[in-house]
């Protein structure tokens, strides 16, 4: 299986991604107050399909609203064909980030979405490359080639596993237990391609119970996912939270870094550190942590 590496590895997931429909004034207009790190200008299940040809034309004017308080543009685009090129014709341009790519069945349909973002991005003048990509597999059918899909192209930069779409196309309940075996291998192959896992292992659907969904954000974490959308403002704070490391944790990391260096320059490979025996592997999570809080850090004073 070809594996292509996205150009993008320096880049910092997106925490907390807000849906917002692009056709509804009011939403658009507060987005900006939310605090997301990016708002999903929705138009796929929140737009109602006699209305999906005007929304398109929406996106351009929405943009520059939502983004004011430094978030960045992204898009879901609908999935059938005749509905993809008509939006994503709408959606490339240099203030959008990234498109959401809904109910993606193989490798070969992420490829066809790039060669049109190509051309598309080349007939308007956009930094070529710059249109990024979010594969969701939502559907049983694409699941076994979940890998092929989050390796497909480089613009992919990001997974996630639909919750709702999926568990309804095995006939299940979106809970944690149903979900927990997908999504865990959502986190596999977007790690196996050098991508981003996101999601949560739960339903972004379940909003009002607030301490219940903080920790499902965090066994998320624990499970390895990056970042998440939402439906629901009140969620984005407790993905912010969620899904960045704590001001404790990086300093234990730094710590531990700085004595494994020290024990590796005196010839050793294993050091103890703070009662516990650390290697290569332990180290290596601990520089991908620092590394994140670096990121998010740099996002924050942008």
């Amino acid at each position: 299986m070809p594996q292509h590496r996205s150009p993008h590895t320096d880049f910092t997931v997106w925490r907390s991604m807000l849906f917002v429909p692009v056709n509804v004034r009011k939403y658009v207009d507060k987005a900006h107050e939310r605090g997301a790190d990016a708002i999903i200008l929705d138009l796929e299940d929140s737009v109602a399909p006699n209305d999906k040809a005007e929304a398109r034309t929406l996106i351009a004017g929405a943009a520059p609203i939502v983004s004011q308080s430094g978030a960045d543009v992204l898009v879901r685009i609908n999935a059938p064909l005749e509905l993809a090129v008509r939006d994503i014709e709408a959606a490339v341009s240099e203030s959008v980030e990234a498109l959401l790519l809904p109910k993606l069945d193989s490798a070969g349909h992420v490829r066809l979405l790039a060669e049109l973002v190509d051309r598309i991005e080349a007939a308007k003048g956009v930094t070529p490359g710059r249109t990024k990509f979010i594969a969701m597999v939502e559907t049983a059918a694409a699941f076994p080639r979940i890998y092929e899909i989050a390796a497909a192209h480089p613009r992919v930069v990001a997974m996630t596993l639909g919750g709702e779409d999926f568990a309804s196309s095995m006939g299940a309940d979106p809970d944690p237990d149903v979900l927990l075996y997908p999504k865990q291998q959502a986190v596999l192959a977007a790690r196996a391609a050098g991508i981003a896992p996101v999601g949560i292992i739960g339903s972004v659907a379940n909003f009002a119970d607030i301490e219940g969904f903080r920790a499902i954000v965090k066994r998320s974490a624990r499970f390895g996912f990056e970042g998440s959308s939402c439906i629901h403002p009140s969620i984005v704070p407790l993905l912010n939270e969620g899904f960045s490391p704590a001001p404790d944790d990086v300093e234990r990391a730094k710590r531990m870094v700085a004595a494994y260096q020290q024990a590796f320059a005196e010839g050793r490979g294993s050091v103890t550190f703070e009662g516990k025996m650390i290697d290569v592997p332990i180290v290596e999570r601990a520089e991908r942590l620092i590394e994140r809080a670096r990121r998010l850090e740099q996002r924050r004073k942008a």
